[in-house]
């Protein structure tokens, strides 16, 4: 069967992707993806064969590592974080499909709202969902719909792609949105370069976030109405005091 793996390496450290995700890059023949998560790997696996290509050329990305898997290659595309969020899995899926005998193999990976969180504390410690601000792919208008109904639903909420040279106002034009039904004062954070040399990071409230110093390697947490800043730390309960007497019987 004709192979290419789609895995999800995480920030880039290798402390912080997986043994499987080790084994399917030891295993393939050709490590490929965009060229700056190639260059996070590729050290740690010397003597592979890399392809890379630059932003905006997914589909030739993929559709080369499924032709050459065509070909008798076992290839790995590297993606960072989880390669099923945001990451090249589903396109590889369906070029695929394209294909006669092509298998594509998911292997997981940490992705930035669970490393950024980490940072944090535990902003995400009950119901939350993930947005991305790049309407590369997306129309503003169904962007903003989903920030407007995230925040009447009060999701604590992460945003991935949040500002960029060309998107320099996207991050305040959502802040402005959230807090049509979120409070200014809702507890909000943000990791930068998460795991990777210059991490850094911040809590401050919605009110003040769209001042703060992110980019498009910034992943922002935007709390619910129950998160709190514990000893420094941003956290969302998940509501275990309320039920505490029947929680400590066993009775969760």
């Amino acid at each position: 069967m004709k192979k290419v793996y789609a895995v999800g390496i995480g920030p880039g450290g290798r402390e912080f992707f997986t043994d499987e995700a080790a084994a399917a890059i030891n295993n393939a023949d050709v490590i490929a993806g965009y060229t700056v998560y190639v260059d996070l790997v590729k050290d740690f696996f010397p003597g592979k064969e890399t392809y890379t290509t630059s932003m905006k050329q997914e589909i030739e990305r993929c559709r080369w590592a499924i032709e050459t898997a065509c070909q008798g290659k076992t290839v790995a595309m590297v993606c960072s974080g989880d390669a099923g969020i945001y990451g090249m899995a589903g396109l590889l899926m369906e070029l695929a499909a394209q294909y006669e005998d092509v298998e594509i193999q998911v292997v997981s990976g940490v992705t930035a709202a669970n490393s950024g969180a980490a940072v944090l504390g535990a902003p995400i410690g009950h119901d939350f969902c993930l947005i991305s601000l790049s309407d590369l792919l997306t129309p503003w208008e169904l962007i903003e719909k989903r920030l407007r109904c995230a925040a009447e639903a009060d999701f604590a909420i992460c945003l991935y792609n949040p500002k960029s040279k060309k998107r320099s106002d996207y991050l305040a034009k959502s802040c402005a949105i959230l807090m049509e039904h979120k409070s200014p004062d809702t507890i909000c954070g943000w990791v930068r370069n998460i795991g990777r040399e210059g991490q850094e990071y911040n809590i401050v409230k919605l009110s003040e976030l769209a001042e703060e110093p992110v980019d498009m390697f910034t992943t922002v947490f935007i709390g619910s109405a129950t998160t709190k800043v514990i000893n420094g730390r941003m956290v969302t309960p998940r509501g275990y005091e309320k039920h505490e007497d029947s929680y400590f019987r066993g009775n969760d």
